[in-house]
Formats: structure tokens, C-alpha cells, sequence
């Protein structure tokens, strides 16, 4: 959606997700389930937030990191009695099998699989998915804490995962099927209201709201503090693969740069410099078209400032602004 422009179905996809609710499939997205008796201490130990403490039907969101804390993938983690789904970004599935696989040791009860082809996501985005949840018969997680999931069975189709949490910043829910009743329950929830999202939609959302993606914000470049992931972060659980480097980044208050939206007077390339003046402050990392002009995404110097900066991003104008997937706070300040 950079440069094209929106047509009426996008219109109306944006619009549901304010008045109502949309629908996207997530199903090229990656899911890895991870089974056997030590699969919570083992992805506690691989990851930044705290699995210890997880009981089935809880999830949250978490970020692997390499041994220098620079950021691979943000990872949706759903715990159920059995093994934890982990839903991952569609270009980093076959890079984090390969990444766990490295890390079970001979001694560990650790199953790695692949899910991914067997199985669909849908996700549920507007202030209208309560109404959606409700009628398929999964009232009871409304208002639970994101992850938060439960199985329910629509007759005579069962085995439906519904999460809450959209993905996104929005309100909704994530919903993970057997991939032979796809076009069943998409057609069923599109009867109840749901209007479709393209590709292009989740991207202009995902960057007006500041949700990460790999090859873009998370790279070898940054580390989940700098892109505002505190959420993801457990600072009291002992150690994990790039611990250190975090807890010393919080302790001497050492973020030195910060992801920030940027609503921008035109289109521009991603890798373009941000300046203030004649001094380089940043780096823009992704851009789109909305409805109200071109936004992008760019890591910003702290020292430079933040809400309210009025830069230069390439050959255009722009000016810095909240973003609300993101937390630009330490969580003690």
C-alpha cells in the first residue's frame, strides 16, 4: 500500500475496524508447536518474557533475541496442556525451527513441529469482535488478558482456538483451526458481521499503530527495548539467551535510539536517512499510504526528541508521533 491507492474494499476494511469488525487471515504465517515435558523452560529460557508463570489457556507475547539481545522475531505464545503454539512472523517460520532445534540439548524434553501447513489464523480486528466471540460461543474470554484462550466447538466443527488479542493494537481476537474447515468457519464468521481485510490493510495498520516486523524494525540492528517492546520483557526471571545485555540497557537507563511513527508530506523509500538539520538522527524502517496521507515507521536517536520533532525523511517533511503498539517508557519511571 505504499503507493497505490485505497480501493473501496480497503475502505470498507478500514472503516469495519473502526465501527465494527474485519476479518484477515493470518494462515501464511508461521505456527511451530513445542511439546514434551520441558517445552516451558526451554522457551523461558530462549525468549524475553516469563513462560514459568504460564498456565494452559494463558499466552503472551514474546521476543527471541540472538546473544547480543538484537531482535529476530515478536512471537504470539498460546499455552495449552499439552504443548505451546507459537505463532510466528510468515519470513522467520523455517529460521526459528532451525534456531530452536539449536538450542535442545540431548539431556531436554523438547519437541519441535511444524504446524504450519495442517493449520489456519484467522484474526478478528474493531471493537465489534466482542459481538463475533460472543456468538460463536466463546463469550467467556471477553475482557480476559491478551493471550488469554479457550477451545470451543461449532457443530459439527470442533477444535476452534480463540485467543484474545487481534495482533494488532485494535481490539479483537486470533482464532487457530484444522486447515479442512477453513472456508467453513470464515464463511460462518463473515455471516456475522466481519467484513474481509486485505494484505495492504494489516500493512497500513501495522505501521500507523507501530506493530514490528522482521527485516524491517526487528533486525541486527536493534534490540526489543529500543523498539519499545517492554511489554515482552521479564526483568526478574533469570537468565536467557541475550539477558544481560538487556538488564544492563534498563539498569543505566541505556536506550540511545526509539521506534516512532512519523506522519510524512509524501512517499518514501525505507533505508532513507532522517535528519534534523544537517545531523543524521534515524533511519526509516517502512512506509505506507492511508486515507489521511503517507506515515512511516523509523528509529529516532533518544536525544534527539520524540513526539512532536519536526524532521527531514529523505526529500520530504515529517513530523514524529505516539505509536500505540510500542512504549517509549521504562516501566519504573
Amino acid at each position: 500500500m505504499s503507493t497505490s491507492a485505497i480501493d473501496t474494499k480497503d475502505t470498507a476494511a478500514i472503516q469495519a475496524v473502526k465501527e465494527g469488525v474485519a476479518i484477515y487471515d493470518r494462515s501464511h504465517w508461521g505456527r511451530i508447536k513445542v511439546s514434551d515435558d520441558d517445552r516451558l523452560r526451554f522457551l523461558h529460557n530462549q525468549s524475553t518474557n516469563d513462560f514459568q508463570s504460564l498456565k494452559p489457556g494463558q499466552g503472551c507475547d514474546t521476543v527471541f533475541v540472538t546473544s547480543t539481545a538484537r531482535t529476530i522475531d515478536l512471537v504470539t505464545a498460546y499455552v495449552r496442556d499439552d504443548a505451546v503454539i507459537l505463532l510466528v512472523s510468515p519470513n522467520r517460520r523455517e529460521f526459528l525451527m532451525q534456531w530452536l532445534d539449536k538450542y535442545i540439548f540431548f539431556a531436554d524434553k523438547v519437541k519441535l513441529s511444524d504446524i504450519t501447513e495442517y493449520t489456519v489464523t484467522f484474526s478478528l480486528v474493531g471493537s465489534g469482535s466482542d459481538a463475533v466471540v460472543e456468538k460463536l460461543g466463546a463469550g467467556e474470554i471477553i475482557g480476559k488478558p491478551q493471550g488469554t484462550h479457550m477451545v470451543i466447538s461449532i457443530p459439527p466443527i470442533e477444535g476452534l482456538r480463540v485467543a484474545v488479542g487481534s495482533g494488532l493494537a485494535d481490539p479483537g481476537y486470533t482464532i487457530m483451526l484444522p486447515i479442512t474447515d477453513k472456508a467453513a468457519v470464515w464463511n460462518k464468521i463473515i455471516e456475522l458481521g466481519a467484513v474481509p481485510m486485505s494484505d495492504r490493510v494489516w500493512e497500513m495498520l501495522r505501521i500507523l499503530q507501530g506493530r514490528p516486523v522482521p527485516e524491517q524494525e526487528l533486525t541486527d540492528d536493534y534490540n526489543p527495548l529500543e523498539v519499545g517492546l517492554w511489554q515482552t520483557v521479564s526483568f526478574d526471571k533469570g537468565c536467557y539467551i541475550g539477558q544481560e545485555t538487556i538488564a544492563r540497557l534498563n539498569t543505566y537507563k541505556g536506550v540511545k535510539q526509539y521506534l516512532w511513527g512519523i506522519r510524512l508530506q509524501a512517499s518514501v523509500e525505507p533505508g532513507s536517512a532522517i535528519t534534523l538539520g544537517e545531523e543524521k538522527i534515524g533511519k526509516l524502517t517502512s512506509c505506507t499510504q492511508t486515507p489521511d496521507g503517507y506515515f512511516g515507521l523509523g528509529y529516532i536517536r533518544t536525544k534527539a526528541g520524540g513526539v512532536g520533532l519536526k524532521v527531514q525523511v529523505g526529500d520530504t517533511e515529517g513530523e514524529v508521533v505516539e505509536i500505540p503498539f510500542v512504549s517509549h517508557q521504562y516501566p519504573d519511571s
